[in-house]
This record gives structure tokens, C-alpha cells and sequence, in this order.
């Protein structure tokens, strides 16, 4: 990719570009908590985003994407974020830049990935923090990791219109080869947690599905969420969120809770203990454990939460009937995406072709199979 990025730099714009790179991710375990300010397990990917860049010495930036084959410009004086364009990701985080009074100058840049579509990567995430890792290093502006974290995040939430958590960015930016990351989304803090799966590999199965009443039924989670931490504050008063409650308030909670809220409020509380649980049981190298709290992640998130379909339902528990898998999940969202399964090396043709002939059977669709290794955080390659 960094060969052909160059070639393809030069070829546009006939100079040696610097190139970045940040990687997406997944999640071990922690779904849904991030907005209540909970705890996360994610870890980064080798898949991820590269950026060639190079200053122009004028006013303006130059862009084309590999992945879209397309050119795009913009003029530092007069930005204008297309909604749903992948160049609203370099103005989003040159807006931001620009803002927090750093200096940037015209520049080219060409950008290319081999993130999957759909896969629940992060892709979007990778792009914003490699934009910003290539533009800090180019002008010298020596941004702070977390920073960039910041504002790939709010460039979200303010140029491309999507509310996402801090988990994204975070995690393309501070992974680290080998080890997954405990993140208190509270305090955006983390601990390195080595994840050795020995002969187990993990892999993602795309059901190629996304439900329609996906963002609908997110908002309505969120707000079922900050119901409940209302109504509880009346028995704890102590409570930000419902990640400051305990396995051991569960009995109380549901006594306060209206039925409808109880089992939303249970989830919440439930994962984040299993956030610690497993990155406890990693650290013990008890991947029995581990695969069994992934299980119990994906029966809270389709029974509680009630945020998983039909295929997500379907692939999970077929992975979770074979002896060569430890655990499979719903990962991301819900309502169509991944599923993320721990699964014997040895036994990964079988457990693809399982899953392939039961999933086109019940579905008409044809799954894709993601495996994926645990790699470093953003970087500057060249």
C-alpha cells in the first residue's frame, strides 16, 4: 500500500509525500456502554487507513481517494463539509485544526485503505486520526495524541453528522500490537492488556444486513438509559451513570425500574463487569472464560438490549454450537453487521463453510468472513 500510495502521489502531484497510517478496530467485549460512560475492550487492527501528504505552498488542498478513484478541492478560506463525502473528513479535521489555532497551509494529500465496507471497522475513525497524525507531523504542529483522539471525534459529530463515542478514535490512535486496551470512557484513560489467543484466531462474519431501525432503536437506548439514571438517583444519589452500579445493586434496580427500562439498565451494568471480567480472564490466559463472557455479551445485547436481528442472532449461535469456536458476539451497533468469533485455527475452513451453507440457507445472503489480528495505533510510515 505505501509503494503504491507514493506512485500514485507522484503521479498527481510530482512530489514524495509523508505518509501516515491509523488503523480501525474491533471490540472484544463492552457493547452500548460507551455512552454511559463505561468500559470498552477494543483493540486496534492491521487493516486500516494510509495518507500521502506533501504541502503545495498555496491556499488551497489538493485531495484524491484511491479507494473512490475520485479528486477533490477545497480552499482553506472557504470550508464547505458535503454530508456523506469522504473529503468532509479532511475538512472536518482542518476546520478543527484551524479553530484551535494551528496554522495549516495549503497541501496535497492522497488517501487509500483496505478496510472491508460494512465490517464495523471504523473506517471513518482511521481516516479522521491518520488525517490528523499526517497534517500534525507535516507543519510540526507536535499535537498530543489525545488530541487528535478530540477532534476526530467532534469532526464527527459536527462534519460528518454521526454521534459516535470516544472508543473509535481512541482506539486507532493508542493501540497497540498484541494487546487490547480496558478503556474507561470516563476518564478516557486505558490499561494494556496483552491478548494472547494462542491457537485460536479471531474472526468477524459479515451478515451483509443493516436493519433500517438501527438509529432509531440507538436513540431510543440512549434515552431509556438516562430515564433510568433519573429515576435512580432517587435510591442512589451518588450515580452519574449506570456504570457507577454494581452486579450487586442489580436486586435494587430492578425493584425502582419499570419493567420496560429494567432489562436496558441491566445490560449496562452487567457488560461493564464482563469488560472486567474479561480482560481479567486474558491476563490468566483462560480463553474458556473469555469465549464464555463473549456468549453472555451476545444473549444480554439480543434478550436485554434488545439490539441484535435475525442473521446477527442466527451466525452467533450457530458459532456457539461447534466445539472449535469459544465464544461469537454481535459486535458494533446491532441490527445487522458483525459478529466477532473466537475459533480454532486448525478449524477455520470448517467453521466457514458451517456457517456459509446454514446462512444462505436461512437467508439468501452469503456471509463475509473477516479474520483479523490485533496491531499497532497510528503512526508515520515514510
Amino acid at each position: 500500500m505505501i509503494s503504491q500510495l507514493t506512485e500514485v502521489f507522484q503521479s498527481y502531484f510530482e512530489t514524495i509525500p509523508l505518509v501516515a497510517f491509523a488503523p480501525g478496530r474491533i471490540n472484544l467485549i463492552g457493547e452500548h456502554t460507551d455512552y454511559q460512560e463505561g468500559f470498552v475492550f477494543p483493540a486496534a487492527v492491521k487493516q486500516g487507513i494510509w495518507v500521502g501528504i506533501q504541502k503545495n505552498s498555496s491556499k488551497t488542498c489538493r485531495l484524491y481517494s484511491m479507494d473512490f478513484d475520485q479528486e477533490y478541492s477545497f480552499d482553506l478560506g472557504f470550508l464547505s463539509p458535503k454530508n456523506g463525502h469522504w473529503a468532509t473528513y479532511v475538512m472536518g479535521m482542518v476546520a478543527l485544526l484551524k479553530q484551535s489555532g494551528y496554522e495549516v497551509s495549503g497541501f496535497d494529500m492522497v488517501i487509500g485503505g483496505n478496510i472491508p465496507v460494512g465490517a464495523g471497522l471504523s473506517s471513518s475513525a482511521a481516516l479522521s486520526v491518520a488525517i490528523g497524525t499526517a497534517i500534525s507531523r507535516l507543519f510540526d504542529f507536535k499535537i498530543p495524541k489525545k488530541n487528535i483522539v478530540l477532534y476526530a471525534q467532534k469532526s464527527e459529530h459536527l462534519y460528518a453528522g454521526v454521534k459516535c463515542g470516544i472508543m473509535d478514535p481512541y482506539t486507532s490512535a493508542f493501540g497497540v500490537e498484541g494487546k487490547a486496551l480496558l478503556l474507561d470512557c470516563r476518564s478516557n484513560t486505558h490499561q494494556e492488556i496483552a491478548a494472547d489467543f494462542g491457537d485460536y484466531a479471531l474472526v468477524l462474519v459479515n451478515t451483509k444486513v443493516k436493519h433500517s431501525l438501527a438509529d432509531t432503536a440507538y436513540n431510543k437506548r440512549r434515552e431509556a438509559c438516562e430515564e433510568s439514571v433519573r429515576i435512580l438517583l432517587n435510591e442512589f444519589p451518588e450515580i452519574k451513570t449506570l456504570r457507577d452500579l454494581s452486579l450487586a445493586d442489580l436486586k435494587k434496580v430492578e425493584g425502582f425500574l419499570p419493567k420496560e427500562l429494567y432489562p436496558k439498565a441491566k445490560h449496562e451494568i452487567t457488560e461493564c463487569d464482563r469488560v472486567h471480567q474479561a480482560a481479567r480472564a486474558l491476563q490468566a490466559k483462560d480463553l474458556a472464560k473469555f469465549g464464555r463472557l463473549l456468549n453472555l455479551s451476545h444473549k444480554s445485547l439480543s434478550e436485554d438490549y434488545e439490539v441484535s436481528c435475525p442473521e446477527l442472532d442466527f451466525l452467533a449461535e450457530t458459532a456457539q454450537a461447534m466445539h472449535s469456536v469459544l465464544g461469537s458476539r454481535m459486535m458494533g451497533g446491532g441490527f445487522g453487521g458483525c459478529t466477532i468469533n473466537l475459533v480454532k485455527e486448525s478449524e477455520l475452513d470448517i467453521f466457514k463453510d458451517t456457517l456459509r451453507k446454514g446462512y444462505e440457507t436461512s437467508f439468501g445472503k452469503t456471509p463475509d468472513f473477516i479474520l483479523v489480528e490485533i496491531g499497532e495505533g497510528a503512526r508515520i510510515i515514510s
